[in-house]
């Protein structure tokens, strides 16, 4: 290292994860409380919209790898697609080779619903955005790629 103490080091982690710790569930419940009052319709349960965010980044998993990745029970996830299902935002296709296994995929409607969240929550943080200073959004802006990088450990650490 060049002259940077391990305990000093130690340290600035320790604050940037505390911070980051309390900050991002503020920003979350923020926009979702944003979002809920936006939308034509009713809010989805959460592990329903877990689910569903899940499929939609990867089309056509089964049951089993999604409750895997949600740290849910196969038979809760089940539940939940017979729901969305339903509600017409899930499909289940049966895989060619294997008749007992059944491939989810988000529909159509699914789609367009996520779309519309995801406008939403573009315009509410364009809003806050706009509210800054330039140094803080460009500080915003240089961290996104950092962000992103510790989403994908966080997500690689907990599957």
């Amino acid at each position: 290292m060049t002259g940077i103490s391990e305990a000093h080091l130690s340290q600035g982690v320790d604050q940037v994860a505390a911070g980051l710790v309390a900050c991002l569930p503020t920003l979350n419940r923020y926009l979702k409380q944003s979002i809920d009052g936006q939308l034509p319709y009713p809010k989805l349960p959460e592990r329903q919209l877990a689910l569903l965010q899940y499929v939609a980044e990867h089309d056509g998993v089964t049951v089993h790898k999604a409750a895997d990745a949600l740290r849910m029970m196969p038979n809760n996830v089940s539940a939940l697609v017979t729901r969305l299902t339903d509600a017409g935002l899930l499909e289940r296709r049966q895989d060619d080779t294997d008749k007992r296994v059944a491939h989810l995929c988000v529909t159509a409607k699914a789609r367009r619903r996520i779309g519309e969240v995801e406008t939403i929550a573009a315009a509410q943080f364009a809003a806050a955005l706009r509210t800054l200073t330039d140094g803080d959004l460009d500080a915003l802006g240089s961290a996104l790629g950092a962000l992103e990088a510790l989403t994908r450990r966080l997500r690689d650490h907990s599957a």
